[in-house]
């Protein structure tokens, strides 16, 4: 029987069985897919069940057969994938998972601008004595750089590194980003006048400048929040659904050379020296400095922050706990638009929901309701599986952590709910606008209660007798 159709934009079925019948094409995915969670996705239908694995290569083919159009991985890797349950405690978790890689992804809509900040990271790994990294092209804007499992050490501070995630990803990309931040800036200034730089990202001069200096990561991002349990990636060798391109490995040292044009289907070749993760090559120990150095650093500036929050005195925008929960009426616009529900950017805004509102004085219960209603509003809901995780990584936090500043390039803006009133521009968080909303109105109502209380006490004095005395 012949197939026909079109899934999404340039990608039709024919080429999609096209592709994926190749055998080359699913022994490179099923050996990808090793002790990893995978995840299937259905075109614009969404994905399939989880957790899910891939074991055989015909399976590639007939779950194409069955509309498949891409194959999403775990940077965790388990004993049993199958097991996982989004029920699961934070210790039935532990005790599955053997062990994660580390998997950064840069993302950009300017492909030259990705290349850049990819070279840069693969520099500074390389700076960190690391030679098993491995590269990608994520398929669209941007590209993945992994780090084996085993290239790190079985404990740093005295904890399991296998028990250190999502903490120890989102610690290294954190520090790495940091690291590349003034040599990206310079290069890509290098290249382009900062005010061609602005009108290209679509944003404001005072945007993507901060104390005077070009911000990079507000134009381009590398994730560091967004990683959670079960956190997923594009296989290589992976369709992606929005360009009609396949994610496939390249050469680390060859990054800026890379072209779109060795990403067409018919142009993908599958090499055994070009491995995306290849554990072979990892030597042991040789990311010790690395997560180190990247926890050594996160303290440090976790410590910078705290004593920065400490000699700032107490206002109405200290973030310590509140006593009531803000209600939503006291919410930024920003807040109140993406609680409707979201088209795009849905994760982040989870991210930052999330944490705005544990910074209000809402507790995990209310906080737990109130993600599943919001979800309920998105016209493609985000899964059980995200949402879990996220509320679950929330409650182990022992401190609150603030959502992203007004002035993130990644955020509100660019997920369009940006929509500032008199009081937006007074402020730098969308937590200071209902602290500082509440904090007025208390205010208000403590002149208003002190005029009635005056004009009470004044109206129940005795006047003072004039009569004479007889």
């Amino acid at each position: 029987m012949a197939i026909r159709g079109k899934m999404e934009n340039n990608l039709s079925i024919s080429t999609l069985l096209m592709y994926y019948k190749r055998k080359d094409v699913q022994e490179a995915i099923v050996q990808h897919a090793k002790d990893k969670e995978v995840a299937v996705k259905f075109g614009d239908k969404g994905f399939g069940k989880r957790p899910d694995t891939i074991q055989y290569p015909n399976d590639i083919l007939e779950l194409a057969r069955q509309g498949a159009t891409s194959f999403h991985a775990s940077e965790e890797l388990w004993k049993n994938p199958l097991q996982l349950d989004p029920m699961m405690k934070r210790q039935e978790i532990d005790n599955l998972r053997k062990g994660w890689d580390l998997v950064i992804d840069i993302d950009c809509q300017f492909l030259d601008y990705s290349k850049i900040a990819g070279d840069f990271i693969i520099k500074a790994l390389r700076h960190h004595g690391i030679m098993s990294l491995t590269c990608k092209f994520s398929g669209n804007h941007g590209f993945h750089i992994a780090v084996p499992f085993e290239a790190f050490p079985e404990n740093v501070h005295n904890m399991e590194t296998r028990l250190l995630f999502p903490e120890a990803p989102r610690k290294i990309a954190f520090y790495l980003k940091e690291m590349i931040k003034k040599h990206l800036a310079k290069e890509l200034l290098k290249r382009e006048d900062i005010n061609k730089i602005a009108v290209k990202s679509g944003k404001k001069f005072n945007e993507i400048v901060k104390d005077g200096e070009f911000d990079p990561f507000t134009v381009l991002s590398i994730d560091t929040l967004l990683i959670s349990s079960r956190h997923l990636y594009r296989m290589p060798y992976s369709f992606n659904e929005k360009s009609g391109l396949v994610s496939v490995p390249i050469d680390p040292e060859s990054v800026l050379d890379f072209s779109k044009e060795d990403a067409k289907p018919e142009k993908v070749k599958i090499s055994n020296n070009l491995v995306f993760i290849d554990r072979s090559k990892a030597n042991p120990n040789e990311a010790k400095d690395l997560i180190v150095q990247a926890f050594d650093f996160g303290a440090k500036k976790q410590k910078e922050e705290e004593e920065k929050r400490s000699s700032s005195g107490r206002r109405y925008g200290d973030f310590d706990a509140l006593q009531e929960a803000i209600p939503v009426e006291f919410f930024p616009p920003c807040i109140k638009a993406g609680l409707k529900g979201m088209e795009d950017g849905k994760k982040r805004f989870m991210f930052m929901l999330v944490n705005f509102l544990s910074s209000v004085g809402w507790d995990h219960d209310q906080i737990e309701k109130e993600l599943h209603e919001w979800n309920k509003r998105n016209k493609d809901q985000l899964r059980e599986t995200i949402l879990v995780g996220q509320l679950r990584y929330h409650k182990q936090q022992k401190k609150k952590i603030l959502p992203p500043n007004c002035d993130n390039g990644m955020y509100y803006k660019d997920m369009h709910i940006c929509l500032p009133d008199n009081l937006c521009s007074r402020v730098k968080n969308p937590v200071n606008y209902s602290k500082r909303k509440v904090y007025y109105l208390n205010r208000e109502k403590d002149k208003t209660n002190k005029k009635k209380t005056k004009k009470s006490a004044k109206a129940e004095s005795p006047e003072k007798d004039t009569t004479k005395k007889e």
